[in-house]
Formats: structure tokens, sequence, C-alpha cells
């Protein structure tokens, strides 16, 4: 902690709240960050991280102070544009205190060097963001793991551009989110550098460090690769081996990948659930079994490089636009692929739903059940009734549309409504309401 911590006064009007309805305590106001670069040195056997991130942010009003979202580490120093600044660190946040006060507009740069033993964050969701394996480490973020390894304005709707360089013992490979544009060996290890020009939310990326070998899932123009434990090559060629096809079959539904490339990592461990991140979907050795037992989960990550991704969504309680559409890309790949249609896969999921209580408002679930599988099945069948509404032609130009005007930035719920509604003869007003606002089930889709 900084000795002159109790010093720090003058406190700036919405500086340290954030924009999410959801999570209010992660995430922080009066400034926008543009872009990331991280230095990371990471020691693998005695779990060390020392960090130097430099943070380029616009100011949005005056600031007398602002905070950052950042867990257990012992920072070092902070400067504000080269001066010291003074500073206050709890677990969780980062208050700082310019030598002058950001005049509202000016655009400023924070240093911030931290290290320790990085840990994830606990919460209702378990343990979130870097988190060791057996021999390596994962780490996925959603939806508000970030601060386990960086300095962040950790809301989905901050997204920023980022540069993240990664130093770890040379017989593991690190796996960023993003370009490679640089590896280097040295004496201490080898050092990684990944570059993330798209506009990333800082809970879509995403560091792998194991011992991995890559391999090809797929040729086309999009680049697909994955990095996986050796013993493993078999049952991934097997459970992958369609992914070109699932690649295809999604470009030609929603249109073009929205990133350079797509890589898949299967750890070497076993994981409760795949997780995406921009660009990457990590997977644990439990979901590849050389029958393709969990193909739907391949299908729903590469999904949400569209819906969610690209399109991120501005404020936690539209989660449904993530997990809603991506379990959709499961049943249409089910119908392209000869399995059951989704028309068929609609009507059991309507019967599961049916089956349970009518608890769950779609559109705003509630921050206890956002990751509820009611939202995901209910959000997918919200789907098919909008595309039974206003047919498939429509539907699918409806659909290439949001995810053109949109790619890249972050959307809302009734940003959607108001998109669908360009493509319906009807009004839409009465479908949204009974399948988003209202626990209530409407009747099948039709």
């Amino acid at each position: 902690m900084n000795p002159k911590a109790s010093t720090l006064r003058g406190a700036t009007p919405g500086a340290d709240s954030s924009h999410d309805s959801y999570l209010p305590e992660h995430g922080n106001g009066g400034y926008q960050v543009r872009h990331y670069d991280l230095d990371l040195d990471y020691r693998v056997v005695s779990n060390r991280l020392a960090g130097r991130a430099d943070i380029t942010a616009a100011a949005v009003q005056t600031l007398s102070r602002f905070t950052l979202d950042l867990g257990r580490f012992r920072v070092h120093d902070v400067q504000v544009d080269g001066r010291p600044a003074k500073y206050l660190h709890r677990p969780g946040k980062l208050q700082i205190k310019p030598e002058r006060p950001i005049d509202a507009g000016d655009t400023f740069r924070v240093q911030i060097r931290y290290a320790g033993k990085p840990m994830p964050i606990s919460g209702r969701w378990g343990e979130l963001g870097w988190e060791e394996l057996t021999d390596g480490v994962l780490v996925a973020s959603q939806p508000n793991g970030s601060p386990s390894w960086f300095p962040c304005d950790d809301q989905p709707a901050a997204k920023a551009t980022f540069r993240v360089a990664v130093t770890a013992p040379s017989p593991y490979m690190v796996l960023v989110t993003g370009d490679l544009v640089l590896q280097q060996r040295g004496a201490s290890g080898t050092t990684w550098v990944y570059e993330r020009r798209e506009p990333t939310s800082p809970y879509l990326m995403s560091v792998q460090i194991g011992r991995y070998e890559v391999v090809d899932l797929a040729a086309g123009a999009v680049v697909q690769r994955a990095a996986i434990p050796p013993a493993l090559r078999g049952n991934v060629a097997h459970d992958f081996g369609r992914h070109g096809e699932i690649m295809s079959a999604l470009q030609r539904l929603f249109g073009p990948y929205p990133f350079r490339e797509y890589v898949v990592v299967v750890a070497d461990d076993d994981l409760d659930d795949p997780v995406e991140a921009q660009g990457m979907a990590v997977f644990g050795r439990n979901h590849v079994d050389g029958r393709r037992t969990h193909e739907r989960l391949v299908v729903h990550e590469l999904a949400h490089q569209w819906f969610g991704n690209s399109l991120t969504v501005a404020d936690w309680r539209h989660i449904w636009l993530n997990e809603g559409f991506a379990t959709y890309a499961e049943w249409l790949w089910s119908g392209v692929c000869g399995d059951l249609s989704t028309d068929a896969l609609a009507a059991q999921w309507y019967a599961w739903v049916a089956a349970r209580p009518r608890n769950v408002v779609v559109a705003d679930p509630g921050v206890d059940r956002m990751f509820d599988p009611l939202v995901y099945k209910r959000g997918a069948l919200t789907v098919h009734a909008l595309r039974k509404n206003v047919g498939d032609e429509s539907f699918f130009a409806l659909l290439r549309a949001w995810v053109a005007e949109h790619a890249h930035s972050t959307v809302t719920t009734e940003q959607f409504r108001m998109h669908a509604q360009r493509f319906a003869r009807e009004p839409l007003d009465n479908l949204f309401a009974a399948w988003l606002d209202s626990p209530a089930l409407p009747p099948a889709p039709r």
C-alpha cells in the first residue's frame, strides 16, 4: 500500500462508479480506456507474476482522481503522464490521484507496476480469471475475472485495443487472444507478444500457458488451429473434424467471421464448461472424448465470436443476446449437418422450459440468474419465434445485418428490438413482450 495513501481526498463524482447494473462494483467512470499495453513476466512453478501496465485513456469529465479494477497484487508504482501519482490499493480497486486534475477531453496515460501471486476472483460463479492448472495457466474471466491479472476498467462495454507481452519458461507455449507479432527466446524464458487490434472487452482477453502443440483444424480463408496436449491429438482430430464445415455454415448464416483467426485451446485438465475469448475458445480435456459428444459446444463457442465478442452486451442484463444466439446456433448446425432439425430441437427445448418454474425474465434475469439455463434456452426460443414470425429470408437477412451494423461494438436488447422491426411486416412488440419481458411462457413457436 502507498504510505501516502491516507492523503487521498477529493472524490470526482462518478469517477469510481460502473455503468453496469448487475456488477456495479466492477468497472469505473469518468474516462474511457483506448489501449492497454501489458508486459508480464510469469513463473509457472512459483505462480509469480510481475506486471507493467501502460494504459491510454480519455477523460470524459474532469478527474481529480479515478479508479481501476485490480485484484490481490502488490502495487509498486503508479504514474500518470510520467509523473508520480498518489494511490490507494485495496483488493478489487486501485484508487489513483494524479499530481494535477485531468481536464475533460484530455487523453492521459497511466503506468502501473505490480507483482504477486495471481489468484482468481471468487464470487457467486466460483473462481474466475487467472487460474493455475496442473501444469500451466488458464484465464477465463467472464464476467468479472479480468482484475485477477491486470488493472482495467472491468465492464463489458469498456472495449479497448491491447498489446500483451508475456515472458514464461521456454518449455511452455503462451497463447493470448490476438495476433502473434513476436516470439523471442532469451536467457530467462521466451517472450510472446500479441496484439488485439479490434476493440475488446477486458473479460474477453485471455492468456493460456501450457505444454501444447499446435495443429490445424481446417483449411480456408480463416485460420483455424488448436493448441492441444499431444496425447489428445487423435481425439481432437475427430471431435473437431467438422470444424471447417461449421465455420462455413456459420459464415453463411451470420456473415463473415469477425476476426483474422480462431484458436481452440484444449487444457490438459478437466473443466466444467468451455469458455469463449476474443478469437479463442478454451475446452477441457473432458470435452474431447473422440466421439463428438460435445460438438454442440464447439458450435456454441464459435458462434460467440459473432454474438458476444464482436457484438458485446453493453450491460450484463442483456446476456441473452450472447447466450440465446449461441444456443440457437447449435440448433441451426444440427439441421445443417443432418441431425435433428431446428424445429425439432425447438420443440424439445420448449417442452423442457415448460416443465420448469416460470421465474426468469429473459431480458432482465437478475445477476443471480444471468447464466441460468433458462436464459440460454428461452433466449434461443425467442430467436426461433422471431424466425417463425418474419420468415426465413427476412430472418437471416436480419441476422446478417445485425452482425454487420454493430461489428466490434456494444449492443442492447432495445437496439435488437428496433433492428428486428425493420425486417418485419407486422409490429413485433407483442412477440418480444411475451418472450422477453414476462416470466409467463408463450405458446410454442410455429
